[in-house]
Formats: structure tokens, C-alpha cells, sequence
């Protein structure tokens, strides 16, 4: 009997690439969370945040795209699983987009906080 070897990590590196181009490819909100997240550090550098702040700034962006991809996983497994109208898909795919719409509005909070301010 053979062991079956670990998976090559270069490969696991490929389809996880390849899962990030399929979200920038495909979903245009991932892409607008992309766009805003590029705002926030260019402000973060304009407006010369503490370390602290890049660290909140940091894990908000990084926490930000990782819902969104849930999100867009979610919504590509209920799509391959029925494609006729079905009442529990479309709860699926509204409360992960419920997750991803409360973190926005949680993220906008603390953009505010940080960045706000400086400006007034």
C-alpha cells in the first residue's frame, strides 16, 4: 500500500492564484472593494497614519476581500448545485451578500474614524 504524498504547495499557490484572478475577472465588486482599498492606503500615505492605524487599515482591507471571495464561493457553489429559481438559493446568496453589505458599512466606520479627523 502506498502513502499518498502532500500536495505539491506550488500547485495549492496556482489554483489559489487562480481563484483571485476568477474574482477580479468575473465579480465587479470585488474589483470596486479592490479600488477602495487602493483609496484607503494612498490616504493612509497622504494623510500619514500611526502604525496602529495601518495595522486596523491592513486587517479591514485583508478581511474585506476574504468575505468578498466567501461571498463570490458561496454564490458560484449555489449556482453549480441548481441552476432552476429555488427559494434556499437565493437565501444563500442574500445572506452572504447581507455578510459582505454589513462589513462594508462596518469598514466605512472605520475609515471614518481614521482618516476623517485629519481632514477636519
Amino acid at each position: 500500500m502506498t502513502i499518498p504524498t502532500l500536495h505539491p504547495h506550488h500547485i495549492s499557490f496556482r489554483h489559489a492564484f487562480a481563484g483571485l484572478i476568477t474574482a477580479i475577472s468575473t465579480q465587479p465588486n470585488f474589483r470596486v472593494h479592490i479600488t477602495f482599498s487602493a483609496c484607503a492606503v494612498i490616504a493612509g500615505l497622504l494623510l500619514k497614519i500611526s502604525i496602529l492605524e495601518w495595522v486596523v487599515i491592513t486587517v479591514t482591507i485583508t478581511v474585506g476581500l476574504v468575505v468578498e471571495l466567501i461571498n463570490t464561493a458561496i454564490e458560484f457553489t449555489v449556482d453549480l448545485l441548481t441552476q432552476e429559481y429555488r427559494l434556499e438559493a437565493k437565501y444563500a446568496k442574500d445572506t452572504a451578500a447581507a455578510a459582505m453589505l454589513i462589513y462594508s458599512l462596518g469598514s466605512v466606520i472605520i475609515a471614518a474614524l481614521i482618516f476623517l479627523p485629519r481632514l477636519i
